[in-house]
């Protein structure tokens, strides 16, 4: 079983800036892409960026040039640097593991963090 634990979030003020990690844990032997939604209150869930195994970012047109998703392999554990924090960046965030298999055999299967609230308000 794979668990997903993300960390960071909070309040913070227009402008401002946080950090996220969430760290994969348990039997992984490899992990396709890791990546970050959010689900603002009332709304669907959305994504906002990707870091898939091959070293490749992508991201929602929205955070474009203020989030920064960084990866570390080796720790199984991906980070979103958000700064410029706007109100309309309020929401849910989530982790998300994209075609985990815990060994060579194993099917692939998808994982989520448990969601961590960010407040952007004055």
């Amino acid at each position: 079983q794979v668990q997903l634990v993300d960390s960071g979030g909070g309040l913070v003020q227009p402008g401002g800036f946080l950090r996220f990690s969430c760290a994969a844990s348990g039997t992984i032997f490899s992990i396709n892409a890791m990546d970050w939604y959010r689900q603002p209150l009332g709304n669907h869930r959305e994504w906002v960026a990707t870091f898939t195994s091959a070293g490749t970012k992508s991201y929602a047109d929205p955070v474009k040039g203020r989030f920064t998703i960084s990866r570390d392999n080796a720790k199984n554990t991906v980070y979103l640097q958000m700064n410029s924090l706007k109100p309309e960046d309020t929401a849910v965030y989530y982790c998300h593991a994209d075609r985990v298999r815990s060994g060579f055999w194993d099917m692939p299967s998808d994982y989520w963090g448990q969601g961590t609230q960010v407040t952007v308000s004055s």
